[in-house]
């Protein structure tokens, strides 16, 4: 079982399906991105640097971009989202939409890339 597996089997169903899901977001949109750690949490990693990680906390999910640039990118369609410089949190009931999700990793590819 890989580490993501294994993060996510010990969460609740409606956290699990929401994290899982922004998984295969990143695997469709960076399928060349690895499954890994960084900062202790899992994260993808994207030719070798940390791309967007995660985590269920009590009472929220969190995604991390790794910069505040990434969220910065982003902050106009999060509105009424909780967020800080490198966070995003969100809930099972109100996930981040799938076009902040696909703007939030092409916006890091690109910033990886050095583009």
């Amino acid at each position: 079982m890989s580490a993501f597996s294994e993060y996510l089997s010990q969460l609740d169903e409606s956290d699990r399906e929401a994290l899982e899901h922004v998984c295969e977001l990143v695997r469709r949109l960076a399928p060349e991105a690895e499954e890994g750690q960084s900062y202790g949490i899992p994260a993808f990693k994207y030719k070798g640097r940390p791309l967007i990680g995660f985590r269920a906390a009590k009472k929220h999910l969190s995604l991390f971009p790794f910069g505040s640039a990434a969220v910065d990118e982003v902050r106009g369609e999060l509105t009424g989202f909780n967020l800080s410089s490198g966070t995003i949190r969100f809930t099972p009931q109100r996930p981040v939409p799938d076009s902040v999700l696909e703007r939030l990793v092409r916006f890091k590819q690109r910033e990886i890339e050095g583009k």
